[in-house]
């Protein structure tokens, strides 16, 4: 995953720039005070702030990236270094702060529950002391960016396909890069970005542990967001003559089969078959693994490429890993109802309605 080299000198000033940008806001370092708190529950650093008549001590503890499952040992931590610093050390009355270069969304909705002060090297501030509360949202920083983008995609993106569509069930690593078409190395990485979120939950230990998905729901609403910043995959328009719109599906398997191309129906022509919706199908999206094969599919079918008017979109799959968790249904190999509903919100017209019906009455998560 991404990393940068920000050391924590230069986030603390990062954050004093901007916080002493602010209107009516002094802020100086008061680490002679810091110095005096005994042990390893010490803060990091400890700033002293006044503001607009009020004034209060932010004791800092600095940490490189910050995830839900990382709160709670910061919100310790936090607390006793409020414990151990009396309001004598400087006379104004101690607060607690997470200073991050990165802190993740949902980790920030924990920290603001909590009622605890944060900022990330994004610019994004939330300070709550005595009569002050400011709230400074930015866009996330590059390294945190980069880091959720990059699961979504690719062989990444298959080991989260493999955990939603058997959210149920207990995974080894080894066992999930199996099912996943992936390397271990690839699912143990994927597992320990799900574990940062708090998305999974684990039994047993060493090379007996098992972990599976707690939070289907969250993992897929993140996924959706992402479908804006991931690049859409390449789709070729066709029409295919003299076959009726509610007749072609069929002839694609037929035809798909007879040449052995790998194939999965997917958008709205696979969620009418999980949970029609509905009266009917104009236009079959497939997805079609690439070469020689699936060319010479595609030319028996009589298939012509067009601009307009096409009955048969063809989604490329590069990697035999995209069609992992198709389903056989009623003669027609159809696209996971993961992989449907995430296809239906990339289309048009009622597309994103059909997508909502097949995610309550199909995946129900």
């Amino acid at each position: 995953m991404p990393d940068s080299n920000i050391t924590e000198s230069q986030l603390i000033d990062q954050f004093l720039e901007t916080i002493q940008a602010l209107p009516d806001m002094h802020a100086e370092r008061n680490d002679q005070a810091n110095e005096k708190l005994p042990g390893i529950r010490r803060c990091d650093a400890q700033i002293d702030v006044q503001i607009a008549g009020r004034s209060f001590t932010l004791l800092i503890k600095i940490q490189k990236t910050v995830y839900p499952r990382d709160v709670r040992q910061a919100l310790w931590q936090l607390e006793q270094a409020v414990q151990i610093s009396p309001k004598a050390q400087s006379g104004y009355e101690s607060v607690s702060m997470l200073v991050a270069e990165s802190i993740s969304p949902s980790a920030k909705a924990l920290l603001k529950d909590a009622r605890v002060s944060y900022y990330d090297s994004s610019g994004s501030l939330f300070l709550l002391a005595p009569g002050v509360y400011l709230c400074i949202d930015k866009p996330e920083t590059k390294i945190l960016f980069k880091t959720v983008r990059s699961l979504f995609s690719g062989r990444c993106a298959q080991v989260l396909h493999t955990l939603l569509m058997r959210h149920q069930h207990w995974f080894k690593g080894k066992e999930l890069a199996e099912q996943a078409l992936v390397s271990p190395a690839t699912a143990s990485q994927v597992l320990t970005e799900l574990e940062r979120f708090d998305w999974t939950v684990s039994r047993g230990k060493g090379p007996s542990k098992e972990r599976r998905l707690s939070e289907p729901a969250a993992l897929l609403d993140t996924w959706v967001k992402q479908l804006a910043l991931l690049r859409p995959a390449l789709l070729r328009r066709y029409y295919v003559p003299f076959v009726k719109p509610e007749a072609l599906p069929e002839h694609l398997a037929l035809v798909f089969s007879t040449h052995e191309a790998s194939y999965a129906i997917s958008a709205e022509a696979a969620a009418q078959r999980y949970a029609p919706f509905l009266s009917s199908v104009s236009q079959v999206r497939t997805r079609l693994l690439v070469g020689p094969v699936a060319d010479a599919a595609i030319t028996a079918l009589g298939a012509r490429v067009v601009s307009e008017g096409a009955n048969l979109v063809i989604i490329d799959a590069v990697l035999p890993g995209e069609l992992i968790l198709r389903e056989h249904v009623g003669g027609l190999w159809l696209a996971s109802p993961v992989q449907v509903y995430l296809d239906l919100l990339r289309g048009e017209d009622r597309a994103r309605e059909m997508a909502e019906h097949l995610r309550k009455e199909w995946i129900g998560f």
